[in-house]
């Protein structure tokens, strides 16, 4: 007799969905990706995108489980682990090279072709729309199924579907009625190519690696990335949701978004002369290299934190769609990542079956104890979220922040290893 293999969907092919993938691949298990948008170029690839600090419990782990690691190595190296901390004044509160922590800073853009380049081409549909999907007990075999309409690609069924599929997770919906709520804070995003022959004097005032400048409940921070870049983030606090249309922002460029940025008083007009060239200059050079194209900025979202749902057969979340936070703590793809490592341990776990019923009896037990783990884990590292955003985005956010490395140089000094918050995610 045949030996029964499951049906498996991944819905999401960003990090934690394509790391499943390619993890289930190496212990022989076959699985679908979905994906919504269309496969990526390599030229697009190659464009700077936002750096994220991989941590030895999860996301270091995990490029080794899945063979990524000689890649990986390979893939870093654009953005020290170096932190600058600087108020808006322009006084350097905290300088370090790294030595805090070992997190070695990877392009989004390097981690995601990395994955793509290694999970087997034919199991990622791309282009694809999961327009909605359904459980249903299917009542001649006993198991129950999870079918997704895809529109004009027609319909699939799945013993067990795993919902990668970030903020605004479609698979959610099988599971819980939460939906992500505004944090507080938006982040408008630029960047700076070739800025070593272009611009040195911002090369000098934001080293190798990140730079925070913060206070007034707002923010500065540069990270270094592909193609000798600086990307800079300039995060904004404010309750309206919609704040880039009620400041009159909407499908303007960042070169006009400039003039507002630096010219509020609640912004970032009384910042030191070094932090607002160093904004207008990327927005200038953003509008340069996208002439025409509106201007990157983003509100930042969350899930209530302590997000459960009740365990349901044949379905789970990782990654963002079960536990979306903001970036304050370094912690996003990260924790995806070890979702990832441990669903796919999960899964192989399961000893062989006769038929879906069967390898979905066998499976509810381990899957009861993932999703606990998982979310337990997650809210921990989601209150720290809060409590970093709530610190860092205040009023004296930089000496905030560098009475937080303080406290890990101190601890550092007595013989443990420190933590260093990655800033954007």
């Amino acid at each position: 007799m045949p030996i029964f293999q499951p049906r498996i969907a991944i819905v999401g092919g960003g990090p934690s969905g394509l790391a499943l993938g390619q993890l289930l691949h190496q212990r022989g298990i076959r699985a679908t990706i979905y994906e919504l948008r269309a496969k990526s170029t390599q030229e697009e690839l190659a464009k700077p995108s936002g750096m994220l600090d991989l941590h030895e419990e999860s996301g270091l782990t995990a490029m080794r489980e899945c063979g990524l690691w000689n890649g990986f190595q390979a893939a870093v190296g654009d953005c020290s682990e170096s932190m600058r901390v600087i108020n808006p004044d322009g006084v350097v509160l905290h300088t370090d090279e790294g030595e805090l922590a070992s997190r070695p800073e990877i392009a989004r853009n390097a981690l995601t072709n990395l994955l793509i380049q290694n999970v087997p081409s034919d199991t990622i549909k791309w282009n694809h729309k999961i327009t909605t999907v359904r459980s249903d007990h299917n009542a001649t075999t006993g198991a129950t199924e999870i079918t997704f309409d895809l529109g004009v690609n027609g319909a699939a069924a799945y013993d067990f579907v795993v919902g990668a599929d970030g903020a605004w997770s479609r698979i959610r919906k099988l599971l819980s009625d939460a939906q992500p709520f505004y944090s507080g804070a938006q982040y408008v995003t630029a960047t700076v190519r070739h800025v070593s022959t272009k611009y040195p004097h911002l090369v000098e005032l934001s080293g190798s690696g990140t730079l925070c400048a913060l206070g007034g409940g707002n923010a500065i921070m540069t990270q270094r990335g592909p193609q000798d870049s600086i990307q800079v983030y300039a995060a904004v606090s404010t309750p309206h949701e919609h704040w880039a249309a009620a400041a009159g922002l909407k499908g303007k460029t960042a070169a006009e978004v400039k003039t507002t940025l630096l010219g509020d008083d609640k912004l970032f007009r009384k910042w030191a002369p070094a932090l607002q060239d160093l904004l207008a200059t990327a927005c200038d050079e953003e509008t340069k290299d996208n002439p025409g194209c509106e201007a990157d900025i983003k509100p930042y979202y969350m899930l209530p934190v302590g997000h459960r749902w009740e365990h349901r057969t044949g379905a789970t979340l990782i990654g963002d769609a079960a536990h979306l936070m903001t970036p304050w703590a370094g912690e996003g793809v990260n924790l995806a990542l070890w979702d990832s490592l441990d669903l796919a341990h999960v899964l192989a776990a399961v000893p062989e079956a006769a038929d879906a019923a069967a390898w979905q009896a066998a499976l509810e037990p381990r899957m009861r104890e993932f999703e606990e783990a998982m979310l337990a884990r997650a809210q921990v590292k989601a209150e720290e979220t809060v409590r970093n955003k709530d610190m860092f985005l205040s009023e004296n956010g930089a000496q905030a922040m560098a009475d937080f490395f303080k406290m890990y140089e101190d601890i550092a000094a007595a013989g443990h290893k420190g933590s260093k918050m990655e800033t954007v995610s």
